[in-house]
């Protein structure tokens, strides 16, 4: 159907005629400026995506990689490292959780004002 429309060089005046009419001398120009703006953008931005991806390399090359790396974690004692450092981790948060838990715990007038006078900057610590 769009084949038949631009096969005649009159045809083709004709649409550019009809377009020019339709939308004005005046913002033709800016029109054509901003789709030029957009794809030039669009080129930069699908150059991006191509320079973005890693290139593939040899499969005996990502094996060996994969292997060696394996081999390191194997020789510096790789899961009971991680283990350790797990169980630290875990120690850490349950100390954090605690502390937590007493800050949050209601206290009574007397123990909310001997830590009001222990806090520093507070007015009856200047006294």
């Amino acid at each position: 159907m769009l084949g038949d429309l631009f096969d005649s060089p009159w045809k083709i005046l004709i649409v550019a005629l009809v377009i020019i009419v339709l939308f004005g001398s005046k913002k033709l120009p800016s029109a054509a400026r901003s789709l030029g703006q957009s794809m030039r953008i669009l080129k930069k931005e699908v150059q991006g995506l191509h320079e973005d991806e890693p290139e593939p390399g040899p499969p005996d090359a990502q094996a060996a990689a994969r292997a060696s790396a394996e081999v390191t974690v194997g020789a510096s004692g790789g899961l009971p490292a991680r283990q350790a450092q797990t169980g630290a981790v875990q120690q850490q948060i349950g100390d954090l959780q605690r502390a937590a838990a007493v800050d949050a715990a209601p206290k009574t007038p007397a123990a909310a004002a001997a830590a009001e006078a222990a806090r520093p900057g507070s007015p009856s610590s200047r006294a």
